[in-house]
């Protein structure tokens, strides 16, 4: 299981990473030949929204994965023992899990309507389901980053709670 979620992850990416030169690249030359040779390319704006889609959705799972989003952490600040900040994790992890699962149905729901509906943009007819496709894609991502955070968390709980001390939720220190 760890080898795959490794592919996964070296998978996602590069097709970040692509898709961050491409973008770049499809503003470079619509510039070059609106300002330069004066003959704008029709729907580049369009063909770039596609990119652009895939880059927010797998920049939330980037930020998933690597535990860097945003998040409230006020409580942590105030809770001084090992054991109770790690419960507290596991718990919001589980949270952010179930959360993220009732999104991915959604969006699960989102990626068969717009298969079966199979819209098209509207100058370069490419079908809107490639871009609408990310938010499954990108949900099922975080979903999945949740889950392993509730495996760690869970560990790190295990780890601190002793077997004669146990958990004591209300202790004074926190």
């Amino acid at each position: 299981m760890k080898a795959f979620i490794e592919k996964l992850q070296k998978a996602q990416r590069l097709v970040t990473l692509f898709l961050i030169l491409l973008l770049p690249l499809l503003v470079f030359i619509q510039v070059l030949l609106r300002y330069v040779f004066k003959a704008p390319l029709m729907g580049i704006e369009e063909l770039m929204l596609f990119p652009i889609i895939w880059l927010y959705m797998l920049g939330g799972a980037n930020a998933s994965m690597e535990r860097n989003h945003i998040s409230c952490g006020v409580f942590t600040i105030y809770i001084k023992k090992e054991k109770t900040k790690n419960f507290f994790n596991l718990i919001t992890s589980i949270l952010s899990f179930l959360i993220s699962s009732w999104l991915t149905y959604w969006a699960f729901q989102y990626f068969l309507y717009s298969f079966k509906v199979w819209k098209v943009s509207n100058l370069l007819y490419i079908p809107m389901f490639l871009g609408e496709s990310a938010v499954f894609v990108g949900v099922f991502l975080m979903t999945l980053y949740a889950a392993m955070d509730i495996f760690n968390n869970y560990k790190k709980l295990r780890n601190t709670v002793s077997v004669k001390g146990g958990f004591d939720v209300n202790s004074s220190n926190t």
